[in-house]
């Protein structure tokens, strides 16, 4: 049986094909699924996807018409996906429920150090020979506070780094984790979080409740000078109001790896031609702002876990098993 797997990086790509090859063939696409590609997976009663595929009503009505009967997404997020009309039409759909916390909480950490420090600027500047130190000043970030806006797995990560730069702690979630209470982490509610923070850091899953869970009245409840961070989900952000704060010149610097209008935009090559989204062509103009392309995760040991995952959750529905990583069961 031959599994489709769409949205493979090229890095990804050895990856996937190693560990699928003892077991089924697999082909890999560079291209994301979405209404227009959604036609080449018929036949295919496996496919595979990533986070940026478009999974909506109208892609999962063509696939499951094309024999498809199994959706394995190479991702702990799956808001891409309808689940309920995927139980409708009988597809079965799984995740990666977890991989390596460490990637994404190291290159959260990465992020806030680069703003803090300005790095990216001081990069260009030196390629050009321009060796002054002018807005170059950052802090020291030992004995500030950061706030962790969810706590589990890779809040736990991001925590233990904050606790190694000496860090005071706060955390915000729905369940505490006893792993960040032992690192001397104080779980306030949200808005003391965001009001006594130097750095702001996201890690919740995007979900109804947690959109838009920095909108305006949050952002203006933040310190004029702290540094804010996002390696989770673009739409944790509402990211117009957050351009309002930046020109009005707030905030030391801004991270953000997610984009809430990233579908389509990142994983792409779009250097050629004119991008219409005005708010991120406004965003990255600023000089505190460093957007990535949701590469986070994107680390040989993380990307490695992802796909052996995947690998199980395609064996254990071919054998009748159903694990932990099933969103929409077998019907």
């Amino acid at each position: 049986m031959e599994i489709l797997a769409f949205g493979v990086q090229a890095d990804e790509k050895p990856l996937v094909e190693r560990a699928f090859a003892p077991h089924h063939p697999v082909r890999t696409l560079d291209v994301f699924l979405n209404t227009d590609t959604a036609p080449i997976a018929a036949g295919h009663e496996i496919i595979s996807t990533s986070v940026n595929c478009d999974l909506g009503a109208d892609v999962l009505s063509g696939l499951a018409a094309g024999g498809t009967r199994l959706v394995a997404q190479r991702s702990t997020g799956f808001n891409n996906i309808d689940l309920d009309v995927a139980e409708r039409l009988g597809i079965t759909v799984a995740r990666v429920s977890s991989y390596s916390p460490y990637s994404v909480a190291e290159f959260a950490w990465t992020l806030a150090m680069a703003v803090n420090r300005r790095i990216v600027r001081a990069s260009t500047r030196t390629r050009d020979f321009d060796f002054r130190l002018d807005g170059l000043m950052g802090r020291d970030l030992h004995g500030r506070t950061a706030g962790i806006l969810g706590t589990g797995k890779i809040g736990e990560a991001f925590a233990r780094i904050a606790h190694g730069f000496g860090m005071r702690l706060l955390g915000w979630d729905a369940a505490e984790n006893p792993a960040c209470r032992e690192l001397g982490l104080t779980y306030v509610p949200k808005e003391e979080l965001l009001a006594e923070s130097d750095l702001v850091s996201l890690h919740v899953p995007l979900l109804p409740e947690t959109r838009h869970l920095i909108d305006a009245t949050a952002l203006k409840t933040m310190r004029d000078d702290a540094i804010l961070v996002n390696s989770s989900r673009g739409g944790l952000i509402d990211t117009a109001a957050l351009v309002d704060e930046l020109r009005a010149g707030r905030f030391t610097g801004v991270g953000l790896d997610v984009y809430e209008a990233e579908a389509g935009l990142f994983f792409l090559d779009k250097s050629l031609e004119a991008v219409d989204d005005d708010t991120l062509a406004r965003l990255v103009t600023f000089p505190n702002v460093l957007v990535t392309s949701h590469q986070a995760y994107y680390t040989a040991d993380a990307v490695t876990q992802i796909v052996s995952t995947t690998l199980d959750n395609v064996l254990d529905y071919i054998a009748g098993r159903r694990s932990g990583n099933v969103l929409v069961p077998r019907s």
